[in-house]
């Protein structure tokens, strides 16, 4: 019972940072997801003429493509860190209840992910800070701006928390990152290339649906009026995007409390 006691949601979590921050990936992740996220931003930068009037925003933000897939790897190597070196029997017989584990690990992941964000946004706007007076001399709206930046801060920590879910849940990096993939990635492109009104419905639920959030206002009109699927909004895309971490982070949850942790 006393043993019991000792084990806090706080202790937790820094015995989960502690682990997290030993590993050298676990660094090199965020670092190169931010450098990667800026250097698109950039490169696509170089492409824009200053008849597309492009806000500004949306050339900050345009590094979300392969963003998405380094916080997704982040994701998956936290869920899946305790069954891939083997340390998910000492961890769960240090906390049997083992859902606090994981509750741990969601902050962790959530607060990295989520810092790494802002990081490659700020790098972002940096790097493209001599092309956007001569791509986009318009000033979006403040709701825009705010809608495409939170947008981009959301979407990334919310598809890390997906790789956790994922990681958790399967409990093999490569099974796990080959699924994250598959819904962010390819079934989008997949459903993409065959519009119609089912294809587009189907796109719709799936959770990279929510980097509509990343489009700014005309873009978003283009799309909503090509679209033969609901228009779900930004609110519906939102609630998409975060009843998929929801219902992975519950399946993760009712595995590792009811399964074998080897």
């Amino acid at each position: 019972m006393t043993g019991a006691t000792t084990v806090t949601l706080p202790r937790v979590v820094a015995g989960e940072w502690t682990k997290l921050a030993g590993v050298r990936s676990s660094w090199g992740v965020p670092v190169g997801t931010v450098l990667v996220a800026a250097t698109l931003a950039y490169a696509l930068g170089l492409f824009v003429r200053p008849e597309d009037a492009r806000p500004a925003t949306t050339l900050v933000v345009s590094g979300w493509v392969l963003a998405q897939l380094g916080v997704l790897v982040l994701g998956v190597l936290v869920g899946t860190a305790e069954f891939s070196t083997g340390t998910a029997a000492t961890t769960f017989t240090a906390v049997p209840r083992r859902l606090p584990v994981l509750a741990a690990q969601t902050l962790l992941t959530a607060g990295a992910a989520l810092l790494t964000a802002l990081v490659a946004l700020g790098a972002s706007a940096l790097v493209t800070l001599a092309q956007r007076p001569a791509t986009a001399p318009g000033t979006p709206p403040a709701g825009e701006s705010l809608r495409v930046l939170g947008g981009y801060a959301l979407y990334l920590t919310c598809v890390a928390l997906l790789g956790l879910a994922l990681g958790a849940l399967v409990r093999r990096s490569a099974a796990a990152l080959v699924t994250g993939v598959l819904l962010l990635v390819v079934a989008d492109q997949v459903l993409a290339a065959n519009p119609g009104r089912l294809t587009d419905t189907a796109r719709s639920l799936l959770p990279g649906s929510a980097s509509r959030l990343l489009l700014d206002d005309g873009r978003l009109a283009a799309a909503d009026a090509a679209d033969l699927g609901p228009h779900l909004g930004v609110a519906g895309t939102v609630a998409v995007l975060v009843g998929w971490v929801v219902v992975l982070l519950v399946a993760a949850a009712y595995r590792l409390r009811r399964h074998d942790v080897r």
